[in-house]
C-alpha cells in the first residue's frame, strides 16, 4: 500500500549508488582522477546476443527484396499518431538518417551511423533531432518482422535511402553491415558545453574564423548536427553562415560541390516545422517520464501533430512539390527574391517576395491551401557565397549532374564510417571504387614467408627498428570508421611517410633496407613491414627465453598515391603515441588521456594497453630513443621487467623540474631510470596499477609475453577484414 509518510524515504531498503541519479561516482569524489571508462564499453554483458552472434553473417540471409517493398510501402502509410506529412513519410525518414550519418567528424573518426548510436544518449535528446524519436518508432514494425537479420543501423540509413527512392532519385546504391552497439558511445567527447544550444562562441578561439573551433568537434554548438539553420548564433547572416557551413562539412568530409548537392538534394524534399509553441513541448526523450515510453517533445497542451508539429522551429517546405525529387530547390531559390521573417514559434526564415501562387506548396494536411515555401539561412548561403553560388547555379542548370552528384555524396554521407568497400553487404552496394574509401588492392598470399621472415632477420636491422616501423605502420587504425592501420603500407606515401611521429629519418632507413626484400620475395611491402615487426619481436621472446611464435596473417596490398586521398589522411596523424612515450608538443590535456584516447581509437581494452605499453619500453622502441620508462638492465629482451621495477618499493620516484622523473634507489640515493608521467600513471592509477602487478607476478612472465603478441597481433591485423 501506498503512503505519503515523509520518513519513507528515509528507511528505503535500497542501496543507492553512483549508477543512479541519487549518488556520486568515483569521477565526481575525484575528478583528476584517471578515468578508464573509455576502455570498457561495450562490455560482452551490455549486449543482448548470443556469445556467438554475428551480425555480418545474419545479414547476409535477409530477404533484401522483401525488406525494401516493405520500406517503399511504410513510407506511405500514415499513422493517426504521427500523420506523413502530405501523407509521406520521405522527408522525415531522410532527416533521421542524415542526422544518424551526420554526426560522423573526420578528425577521430567518431559519431556516423555505423553503430546505432542515435537509439542512445544524448544524440536521442539533442535539440536537432527533435521528433526523429517518432521516425524510429515507425520503423519498429519493420525491425520487429525482420529481427536480427537487420540491425537498426542499417534499417535506419535504408529508410532515408529508400525514402528518395520512392520520391524518384536513382540513388548509387546502399550497403548493408552496420552492427549496433547497445548502450551509448561515452568515447565520443561531443563538447565541453553544460547547456543545449549554448552559443557558438565556446568552441571557436575566434568566432569569425570557423577554422578556430575546437577539435575534434565539427558542429557549431551543442546539439546540433551542422550549423545553426538561423544563422551564426540564431543571427541571419548568409556570408557568415556560408562560412560556418564550410568548415563544419569539411570536418565531416565533404568537399565545397558536395556540401551544395547534400544541402539542396536535403532541402528538396520534406519541410521544417514551427507552427505552434515550443514552450508546449514536454522533455525530451531522456527526461520523460515513464508513461511516454521512450517518446519525447510530446506536445500535451495543445495540438502538435501535422500542420502543427514543433521541431526546429522554422516553418515550411523548401520546393513546391515536397514528395519529389526535383530541381524545385534551385528554382525557387534563383527565381525570387527573398525575405527576412519570423515563424509562428519565433524562429529566423527567409520568404519569398511576389511568388507566384502556383510555386507555393500546399499544406500538409489540406491540399486545397497553399503556403509561402522557406530558406534557412544556410540556404542562403548557398547564392549568397560566390563558390557556393558557382555550384548552385551549375545545378540549376544541369538537373541530371545535380542527382547524380547528390546520389554519390548521400553515399558517401550513409557511409563514409563503414570502412573499406570489402565490408559493404548486399545486392545494391556499389562495386565502384571511390577514393574516400581508401582503396587497397590485394597482396600475394603464396609467397614464401619463413624465406622473407630469414631475409629479414639477416637485414642488420635492430630489434627496436623493426618493431617501431611496423608499430607506426599499424598504430594509425581506428575502429571508429575503420581507416587507417598497416594494409596499402601507406606509410612509405605522403603524408604519413613525413609525419613527425614516424621518425622520417629512421622510416627512410628501415624502408630502404625491407622493400627490396619484398620485391626479393614477390610480398607487398605492407606485409614485409608486418612481418619484420614479428621477426623483430620473436628475437626479443627468445632472448627472453620463451619460444612463443607470432602468428602473421599474408595478403595485405601496397596501395598508390592515386588510390590515396593523402588530404584525408590529414587528421589520422598522431598528435601523441604514449605506446612510445612521445607527444608531438605539450598539451593542455594530460599525456595519459592523449594514451587512453589512442588505445580506444585502436580497439584496445586496458589490460591489452598495459601490457603493450610494458612490452613496448623494454624493447627500446621509444620514439627517437629515448631512456624514459625502459626499467630494464636488458633492452631489446621481452621480459617482464617494466612492472617489475614499477612496483618494487626499493625505489622512490621524483619529480624533476623539466616535467619528467627520476627513478631513485631508496639505500644509494642513486637515479637508475627516468620516467615520463605515462610511465608511472600504470603505477599510480589504481585500475592501471592492479593490470600491472599482475604481470609482474614471478608466474605470470610467460602470460605477460603470450599476452603481449595476442595484443601485438590484434594491432597488427585490425585492417584485415
Amino acid at each position: 500500500m501506498m503512503t505519503d509518510d515523509s520518513n519513507t524515504a528515509s528507511k528505503c531498503p535500497v542501496m543507492h549508488g553512483g549508477m543512479t541519479a541519487s549518488g556520486k561516482s568515483n569521477t565526481d569524489w575525484w575528478p583528476e582522477s584517471l578515468n578508464l571508462d573509455i576502455l570498457h564499453q561495450h562490455d560482452r554483458k551490455s549486449n543482448p546476443m548470443e556469445d556467438d552472434f554475428n551480425y555480418r553473417d545474419a545479414v547476409k540471409s535477409l530477404d533484401f527484396a522483401a525488406l525494401k517493398q516493405d520500406m517503399l510501402d511504410l513510407m506511405t502509410d500514415s499513422q493517426d499518431w504521427w500523420p506523413a506529412d502530405w501523407g509521406h513519410y520521405g522527408g522525415l525518414m531522410i532527416r533521421m538518417a542524415w542526422h544518424s550519418a551526420g554526426s560522423y567528424r573526420i578528425a577521430d573518426g567518431r559519431g556516423g551511423a555505423a553503430t546505432g548510436n542515435q537509439r542512445f544518449a544524448p544524440l536521442n535528446s539533442w535539440p536537432d533531432n527533435v521528433n526523429l524519436d517518432k521516425a524510429r518508432r515507425l520503423l519498429w514494425p519493420l525491425k520487429k518482422k525482420y529481427g536480427n537479420k537487420v540491425s537498426w543501423a542499417d534499417l535506419m540509413i535504408l529508410a532515408g535511402t529508400i525514402a528518395y527512392e520512392s520520391m524518384g532519385l536513382k540513388t548509387y546504391g546502399f550497403a548493408y553491415g552496420r552492427e549496433d552497439v547497445w548502450h551509448p558511445e561515452k568515447d565520443t567527447y561531443w563538447g565541453a558545453e553544460k547547456e543545449w544550444l549554448a552559443p557558438s562562441d565556446n568552441r571557436y578561439d575566434d568566432v569569425a574564423n570557423p577554422a578556430t573551433m575546437e577539435n575534434p568537434l565539427a558542429a557549431v554548438q551543442m546539439g546540433l548536427i551542422y550549423v545553426n539553420p538561423e544563422g551564426v548564433n540564431g543571427q541571419p547572416e548568409p556570408l557568415k553562415t556560408a562560412a560556418q557551413v564550410r568548415e563544419t562539412f569539411a570536418r565531416m568530409a565533404m568537399n565545397d560541390e558536395e556540401t551544395v548537392a547534400l544541402t539542396a538534394g536535403g532541402h528538396t524534399v520534406g519541410k521544417t516545422h514551427g507552427n505552434g509553441k515550443a514552450e508546449h513541448l514536454g522533455p525530451d526523450p531522456e527526461a520523460a517520464d515513464v508513461h511516454e515510453q521512450g517518446l519525447g517533445w510530446n506536445n500535451h497542451t495543445t495540438r502538435g501533430i501535422g500542420r502543427d508539429t514543433v521541431t526546429s522551429g522554422i516553418e515550411g517546405a523548401w520546393t513546391t512539390h515536397p514528395t519529389k525529387w526535383d530541381n524545385g530547390y534551385f528554382y525557387l531559390l534563383f527565381t525570387y527574391d527573398w525575405q527576412l521573417t519570423k515563424s509562428p514559434a519565433g524562429a529566423w526564415q527567409w520568404e519569398p517576395v511576389d511568388i507566384k501562387e502556383e510555386d507555393k506548396p500546399v499544406d500538409v494536411e489540406d491540399p486545397s491551401i497553399r503556403l509561402n515555401p522557406i530558406m534557412t539561412d544556410a540556404d542562403m548561403a548557398m547564392i549568397k557565397d560566390p563558390k557556393y553560388r558557382e555550384i548552385s547555379e551549375r545545378f540549376y542548370n544541369d538537373p541530371a549532374y545535380f542527382s547524380e552528384v547528390f546520389a554519390k555524396a548521400w553515399f558517401k554521407l550513409t557511409h563514409r564510417d563503414m570502412g573499406p568497400k570489402s565490408r559493404y553487404i548486399g545486392p545494391e552496394a556499389p562495386q565502384e571504387d571511390l577514393i574516400w574509401q581508401d582503396p587497397v588492392p590485394a597482396g600475394a598470399t603464396d609467397y614464401d614467408v619463413d624465406g622473407l621472415k630469414a631475409l629479414i632477420a639477416n637485414s642488420g636491422l635492430s630489434i627496436a627498428e623493426l618493431v617501431s616501423t611496423a608499430w607506426d605502420s599499424a598504430r594509425t587504425f581506428r575502429q571508429s570508421d575503420l581507416r587507417g592501420g598497416a594494409n596499402g603500407a601507406r606509410i612509405r606515401l605522403a603524408p604519413q611517410k613525413d609525419w613527425e611521429g614516424n621518425e622520417p629519418e629512421r622510416l627512410k632507413r628501415v624502408l630502404a633496407v625491407l622493400t627490396p626484400l619484398a620485391e626479393k620475395m614477390s610480398a607487398s611491402l605492407a606485409d614485409t613491414i608486418v612481418l619484420a615487426g614479428n621477426v623483430g619481436l620473436e628475437q626479443a621472446i627468445a632472448a627472453a627465453g620463451f619460444a612463443v611464435p607470432v602468428p602473421f596473417t599474408p595478403g595485405r596490398g601496397d596501395a598508390t598515391d592515386e588510390m590515396t586521398d593523402a588530404d584525408s589522411f590529414a587528421p589520422l596523424e598522431p598528435i601523441a603515441d604514449g605506446f612510445r612515450n612521445w607527444l608531438k608538443q605539450n598539451y593542455a590535456v594530460k599525456p595519459e588521456e592523449l594514451l587512453l584516447d589512442r588505445a580506444q581509437l585502436m580497439g584496445l581494452t586496458a589490460a591489452e594497453m598495459v601490457v603493450l605499453v610494458g612490452g613496448m619500453r623494454v624493447l627500446g622502441t621509444n620514439y627517437s630513443q629515448q631512456s624514459f620508462g625502459m626499467f630494464t638492465d636488458n633492452p631489446g629482451t621481452l621480459t617482464n621487467d617494466f612492472f617489475v621495477n614499477l612496483t618494487d618499493m626499493q625505489f622512490t620516484w621524483k619529480p624533476l623540474n623539466d616535467g619528467s622523473y627520476a627513478i631513485v634507489e631508496r639505500d644509494s640515493g642513486k637515479q637508475k631510470w627516468s620516467a615520463s608521467r605515462i610511465d608511472l600513471v600504470f603505477g599510480a592509477n589504481s585500475i592501471l596499477r592492479s593490470y600491472a602487478e599482475v604481470y609482474a607476478q614471478d608466474d605470470n612472465q610467460q602470460k605477460f609475453v603470450s599476452d603481449f603478441v595476442k595484443a601485438w597481433t590484434k594491432v597488427m591485423e585490425a585492417d584485415l577484414f
